[in-house]
């Protein structure tokens, strides 16, 4: 548990001089105030729901919910210098039951005795376990401490329902590249926190790269910069420094790919992948497979949502891409990456350019339906199983017309009792199940126009 006011109190201005120089570039440039604060404009800024809570001090319990770099942690710190409540910060990690009792136990004292509220900042607030969330319950709600959560994961599934009922979400949306391209500048002209004390001579192209490369990050922006700059200030000395290109590719070496294998950004983009292939659009199908690929999506999953598709929405439109797909599911699984790419790439493309259908799928669907919800319908004697000698005896399969013993492969004879409102199976003029649909019509002509067909003179053959 930290008490961050209090403990800055224990040092003198020079101590806290030297500790504050010692932090980061990324931590020195936080935001001191909602001036300096980028990004998030959705609920920031002029007339915006967060800025009119902070101006009229009528702060409540929040939650804030976004990717890493964003700025969560930073807001929080700026609310601290809004409210004239009393501020503790704890994180999720390391924190304890105990230490919430602690904070809840001095933030009644201070109420009750000057009126003074309690901010408690709870950062990565969803590795805290649903007893740990429970202690903050009745005194979030009573209002005798504002809690302010910060979460990487969707809240909605990782935080309590009773803690997210008593909060506002707030969803922080990556940084966009002009913001981070200004964060990177302010840095590198800043003498009090940046780099400014440093002669820097920054092309734009290597600035633009870092913000193009930190994905909306600006904690993985500014560290690169500070990697390039300072690696640079301990052979050159006094000289001028250099940022260019080729120092930004050194100093931040790979792109980061934001991706949670189990969280919101797998789901999400496997919706998206998905969506584009049913969507018939190549390219988005593609990009979002190449982005599963990236952030290390396992094969099997990418291969089970092409294989799902093939069989929902193309059906029976192109029975081939259900092929092809099953294809990908084996041949990814027996050469594994980064070759696995090829076949999953060549079975998610054709999926997406082929004809689509999900009249497969609705009547699976339908019928199901009528299983669960509907009484169950006996199998007809003629259709039961007559392969063993008792059978015979109660007439299964004794009436059963066997169709290659007529002509065309067909005889009209009943496959489901009774009478369905709907037919399940509804054949689409398209690709090939427009086939599909003529030949079933020319078969209902056949039963509409069929005469009683008299079993002693049909080829009689189990099933």
């Amino acid at each position: 548990m930290s008490d961050e006011k209090g403990i800055k109190s224990l040092f003198s201005r020079s101590e806290e001089a030297n500790l504050d120089s010692a932090a980061p570039l990324a931590v020195r440039m936080r935001p001191r105030g909602l001036e300096e604060f980028l990004g998030q404009r959705h609920f920031l800024g002029p007339n915006r729901l967060l800025t009119r809570i902070l101006e009229a001090d009528r702060l409540s319990s929040l939650i804030f919910h976004g990717p890493p770099g964003t700025g969560k942690t930073s807001l929080a710190r700026v609310i601290a210098n809004y409210t004239k409540a009393k501020f503790y910060y704890l994180s999720a990690p390391a924190a304890s039951v105990k230490d919430i009792r602690e904070i809840i136990a001095g933030a009644r004292d201070r109420l009750a005795a000057s009126g003074r509220r309690t901010v408690l900042f709870i950062d990565e607030i969803h590795r805290f376990n649903r007893a740990q969330q429970d202690v903050l319950l009745d005194d979030v709600e009573s209002g005798i401490l504002i809690l302010i959560g910060a979460t990487t994961e969707n809240p909605f599934f990782s935080v309590n329902s009773p803690l997210i009922s008593r909060s506002t979400v707030f969803r922080f949306e990556s940084l966009s590249e002009e913001d981070i391209l200004h964060l990177l500048k302010t840095a590198i002209t800043d003498p009090e926190r940046g780099l400014g004390g440093f002669d820097i001579q920054a092309d734009e192209k290597a600035l633009r790269f870092l913000a193009v490369m930190s994905d909306g990050d600006a904690r993985r922006a500014l560290t690169a910069l500070e990697v390039g700059v300072l690696s640079q200030a301990a052979r050159q000395g006094e000289r001028e420094i250099k940022f260019n290109l080729k120092v930004a590719e050194e100093s931040i070496q790979q792109k980061a790919i934001a991706y949670d294998g189990t969280g919101d950004t797998h789901y999400d983009l496997a919706s998206a992948f998905q969506k584009s292939m049913r969507g018939s659009d190549p390219d988005a199908t593609v990009y979002w497979l190449a982005r599963m690929i990236a952030g290390g999506e396992e094969t099997r999953f990418i291969a089970r949502r092409i294989a799902v598709c093939a069989a929902e929405d193309v059906g029976n439109a192109d029975p081939m891409a259900t092929v092809l797909a099953s294809a990908a599911v084996q041949i990814s699984e027996f050469i594994g990456l980064p070759e696995a790419q090829l076949p999953l790439a060549q079975a998610a493309i054709y999926v997406a350019c082929a004809p689509k259908s999900n009249a497969a799928a609705s009547a699976v669907w339908k019928a199901m339906a009528d299983v669960k919800s509907q009484s169950t319908k006996p199998v007809p004697k003629h259709l039961k199983d007559s392969h063993y000698s008792a059978a015979k005896k109660m007439g299964f399969g004794t009436d059963y017309r066997y169709p290659h013993s007529f002509e065309g492969g067909f005889v009209a004879q009943e496959y489901l009792p009774g009478t369905l409102k709907n037919k399940y199976y509804v054949p689409k003029e398209i690709g090939h199940e427009k086939n599909i649909k003529r030949y079933l019509q020319k078969l209902q002509t056949l039963i509409q126009n069929s005469k009683p067909v008299s079993n002693s003179s049909t080829e009689k053959k189990d099933t």
